[in-house]
């Protein structure tokens, strides 16, 4: 489950690139699905994955973390959105066009994020805190195999913490908790097949 170069992804004909370019992009993760039949798109994949997400499938060590990053966030209080998380929101961003090929509302919640849209093979999720403003844009494209799945996640400075925090937590990200979600995402697929 490799990280990917940032080209890789940016060659991808997605509204992400336009529509958070002033947004800078931390990484991008890919994983490769085998073909399981014509024409899966995201959006199919989601609504049956979203039925099996769950922290608990992941494995000790990352459900370790969750466990003290949540700890973490609760006694420092690093899960409060900002006050004017609405004005500030990648939603506000959207176009009509946007809004009406979007198959969730925006600010519709996903887990700890809020969705800004969902396209057929694109979405787009929002988290503000303490800590971070931050996107992940999940997307799947056709390849001569199968599909590969991408996660990108982009971040804003929220803060004076933002840089900090993210120092701190990118090892975790990048070899614990990103390859454990993509190898769930993998599973999900296989299931899905």
């Amino acid at each position: 489950m490799p990280q990917i170069s940032p080209r890789e992804f940016r060659a991808l004909p997605l509204r992400a690139h336009t529509f958070l370019a002033d947004v800078p992009l931390h990484d991008v993760w890919a994983v490769d699905l085998p073909r399981s039949r014509e024409r899966v798109t995201l959006a199919e994949f989601n609504a049956l994955e979203n039925q099996h997400r769950a922290i608990g499938r992941f494995p000790a060590p990352t459900r370790a973390l969750f466990r003290l990053r949540f700890f973490l966030g609760r006694f420092f209080r690093l899960e409060d959105e900002p006050r004017n998380a609405a004005a500030t929101s990648f939603a506000s961003r959207l176009t009509p066009d946007d809004r009406a090929r979007s198959s969730v509302a925006a600010g519709t919640p996903d887990g700890l994020f809020r969705v800004v849209y969902r396209f057929e093979n694109e979405q787009v999720l929002e988290l503000q805190n303490r800590t971070a403003h931050a996107a992940a844009v999940s997307a799947l494209a056709q390849t001569a195999d199968g599909y590969r799945f991408y996660f990108a996640v982009y971040v804003a400075k929220a803060s004076w913490l933002t840089p900090f925090y993210m120092a701190l937590i990118d090892p975790f990200r990048r070899w614990i908790v990103y390859p454990a979600l993509l190898k769930s995402i993998h599973a999900a697929w296989v299931r899905f097949a």
